[in-house]
């Protein structure tokens, strides 16, 4: 008599609660809700811990997934079976592979066919050698491991995956890792990002094949077939999705949210591909990644796709696709000194064939040697499609559980080798700067010199008043004019895509898009065009991608390179319709402190409250007024020759309220530091005043002496001009009347007198810029006059 096999009784999605006798972990909605949760969890607690380390997340979302797999807790059977029991399974793979399908289509979405075609000699030939040679000794390892633990295995197939494995480039992964370096505008970075796309197309098209060949159809007509097929779907992808796209593309004009119905037919195309190549037999993934390179990268609507699908993809589906190769993966496998022996010769191997044949060809093309290390080691970074490769080979048994986890160590070590070697072996010579750098500061005995200004902005917000300040600083015919550098600060943040690293980027060196068309739909760069033409002041936009944390270092590093005399950075808060100021975020307050102390020139903070309104004013029809509150030492001076160049503007008058202390104020014991410094700059006062009323036009410029006795005093003196347009005040006033100003002070950077402006008891709408002059540590403010 025949025994009844029993199958495990499906799961319902939900249950009816713990108070009616239903376990939650019995029902597949509330598991799949504590897996998720579970592997958000793991995943960021490591991405934490290995961030000193300036790893990539991807990197901390694999080990997690080791993790909670039967390498380490799934040893625990009570907890797998609770946990990730086998019935959930299903469910849990279901949700991966479609947070992983829409992630291939991000990835084809920051692959451009076009820049392939521009690939420089170079690039293209480290690309391809980069791939033929760790293709060509995966083959030669695949032998190695079918006549000892793969022995049984398809041996066609197994020679490809094993050669795409240890062939292919990670292209989004090494994009972050650049742009964490701060390598993305290098040439090393555009040679590695260029050979990188010219390597992920390549790997997909190998990667196709090998999934051809694994298919379970005795005969090799069926592979033929399936190939076919797939070049089929190919043609007729390339025929219709580019122009229907561009379509679309051309009716989301730039600054205008993305029709949702344009988004949504999107992700239906996304989905109806990944259909047809599941059917034809080579993977759904393939598809969602075919109509991502097929998509239109020029205008807004790429952009927009990234940011409306990357969150949730990223964030949440994808780390579950670790969980699930994670629980695939059992290290415990690797056992026996044969077995952890062809470990290490799968990474020897892996790492030899990348690095070699990539630094091989780079001094063939007569890159330097450190620069050509450097470039083996970028290339050798793996990542999630490593994974995606081995998972597929896994699941069409082409790899069994041995091979699996050590080709799964393989992409963890040598992705997680790549930043600190990269970090030990290249750092980029500063450019040399040339000798006639000595104009770091606005207060020059040259004052027909050119002046080169650096402004900084967070947002579109900050624009208008920036270029309000730009038409202020032009000055007169007669001198060399006005150089200006605007830079734009974007924070490099786990949720910027490559594409949009790489989009703006390009401005900064990197061709990787189309120069002319991404310029054209650029709000920023029309808006610097524009003022071009009016004024005749060219300003060379720019772009910094960095972390938080360092991003004062692109900031003073660009000062550096640019020459400028001046850096401008926008105030971490902005004004609200009732007036006051209101924070925009919190971390651009430590982004300007750092600068305020690294950077080798002079530094203004702007706190905007409208300069000129909220657009460019042409300059024949410029009225401003602008008043400097002077009270002594170097910062004031400093704000003043500022204040003396804007009033060169025909259209600027300048207010000048110098401050003397009364008698009250001097008979206090005030304790000040009375230092050589404090003679000098009394000194430089009366001589900088004395020329200045020398030499500046009465009509533009006016002078008010005002005694004072107290801070009170001072604020009165200071609201009879408040209806000015900008005032001009330095950081660290000096002498007997600033120190009526030692007041508690709400932001040390701007000083006391920018915290009198800003405060919330004094009413203006003017906006305010606060200065702190350059002082290098060996001359004084007298000396550097005479350069």
């Amino acid at each position: 008599m025949a025994t009844a096999v029993s199958c495990p009784k499906a799961m319902k999605a939900t249950s009816n609660g713990v108070f009616q006798g239903d376990n939650p972990l019995d029902y597949a909605l509330p598991l799949a809700i504590l897996q998720i949760l579970l592997v958000l969890l793991l995943t960021r607690l490591l991405a934490f811990l290995l961030k000193p380390l300036r790893q990539p997340r991807v990197i901390a979302e694999i080990i997690g997934g080791i993790l909670l797999g039967p390498s380490a807790l799934g040893r625990n059977i009570t907890y797998l079976n609770m946990i990730f029991p086998a019935k959930s399974l299903t469910v849990l793979d279901t949700l991966a592979n479609l947070g992983l399908l829409f992630f291939l289509f991000l990835v084809g979405l920051e692959l451009d066919l076009k820049s392939l075609r521009r690939t420089g000699t170079k690039a293209l030939g480290i690309a391809l050698m980069g791939i033929s040679l760790p293709f060509a000794i995966g083959i030669g390892v695949s032998y190695v491991l079918q006549n000892t633990i793969s022995q049984g295995v398809k041996l066609a197939p197994f020679l490809v995956f094993m050669g795409v494995a240890l062939s292919i480039t990670a292209f989004p992964v090494l994009a972050r890792i650049l742009a964490e370096l701060k390598l993305l505008t290098t040439d090393v970075g555009r040679i590695a990002m260029s050979a990188a796309a010219v390597n992920d197309i390549a790997a997909w098209i190998l990667l196709a094949l090998a999934i051809a060949l694994s298919g379970s159809g005795h005969s090799p007509l069926t592979s033929l077939w399936v190939l076919l097929s797939g070049s089929g779907f190919i043609i007729c992808c390339s025929v219709i999705i580019p122009p229907v796209f561009k379509w679309m593309a051309r009716r989301c004009p730039e600054g205008e949210p993305v029709n949702e119905m344009y988004v949504c037919a999107t992700l239906g195309t996304v989905l109806a591909a990944g259909f047809c190549t599941d059917a034809i037999g080579i993977h759904a993934l393939f598809g969602a990644f075919v109509v991502g390179v097929l998509m239109p990268k020029e205008g807004p609507f790429a952009g927009a796709l990234v940011e409306k699908v990357q969150d949730l993809v990223s964030g949440l589906l994808l780390p579950l696709y670790f969980v699930s190769s994670g629980l695939k993966t059992n290290i415990a496998t690797i056992q026996g000194a044969q077995s952890w022996g062809l470990l290490v010769l799968i990474i020897t191997t892996a790492c030899f064939g990348k690095i070699v044949g990539t630094v091989g060809v780079s001094l063939f093309c007569r890159v330097p040697f450190r620069e050509a290390l450097t470039l083996g080691f970028l290339m050798n970074t793996k990542g999630l499609v490593e994974l995606i490769v081995l998972n597929i080979g896994k699941d069409r048994k082409v790899l069994n559980d041995q091979t699996f986890a050590i080709c799964v160590l393989m992409a963890i070590f040598t992705t997680f080798i790549t930043t600190p070697i990269v970090v030990a072996i290249y750092k980029p010579a500063k450019k040399a700067l040339k000798g006639d750098y000595k104009f770091r500061t606005i207060e020059r005995k040259d004052r027909n010199s050119q002046l080169r200004i650096l402004t900084c902005f967070h947002s579109h917000r900050n624009i208008p008043t920036m270029i309000n300040v730009i038409e202020a600083s032009r000055g007169t015919e007669k001198r060399q004019g006005l150089g200006v550098y605007a830079l734009h600060l974007m924070e490099l943040s786990e949720r910027t895509s490559s594409i949009l690293m790489v989009h703006k980027a390009r401005k900064n060196g990197l061709p990787f898009w189309n120069k002319l068309q991404q310029s054209e739909s650029n709000q920023v760069v029309v808006a610097f065009e524009a003022f071009r033409q009016l004024s005749h002041v060219v300003i060379r936009p720019m772009t910094a991608i960095s972390a938080m944390h360092n991003m004062h270092e692109d900031i003073c590093t660009m000062a550096e390179r640019k020459r400028v005399a001046m850096i401008i950075l926008p105030f971490h808060k902005h004004q609200r319709l009732d007036g006051s100021l209101e924070t925009t975020r919190t971390e651009f307050r430590g982004v300007n402190k750092r600068v305020l102390e690294e950077a080798n020139c002079s530094v203004g903070i702007l706190v905007d409250r409208g300069l000129g309104g909220g657009a460019h004013v042409a300059a024949s029809n410029v009225s401003s007024s602008i008043s400097v509150l002077f009270f002594g030492g170097k910062d004031d001076r400093e704000a003043l020759a500022y204040g003396w160049r804007m009033a060169e503007h025909p259209g600027i008058s300048l207010t000048v309220i110098h401050f003397t202390a009364g008698t009250q104020i001097v008979g206090q014991e005030v304790k000040l530091d009375i230092t050589e410094e404090s003679y000098t700059s009394t000194e430089s006062d009366i001589r900088f005043l004395v020329e200045l009323k020398k030499k500046s036009d009465e009509k533009s410029v006016k002078f008010e002496n005002r005694l004072v006795n107290s801070y009170q005093e001072i604020v009165e003196a200071v609201k009879e001009v408040s209806r000015c347009n900008l005032f001009l005040v330095g950081q660290m006033p000096m002498g007997p009347a600033a120190a009526a100003l030692a007041v508690n002070i709400e932001c040390p950077e701007l000083g006391h007198a920018g915290n009198l402006l800003t405060s919330h008891d004094f009413t203006t709408s003017a906006s305010v810029l606060v200065v702190k002059q350059y002082k290098s540590s060996t001359s004084l403010v007298h000396d550097r006059r005479d350069e």
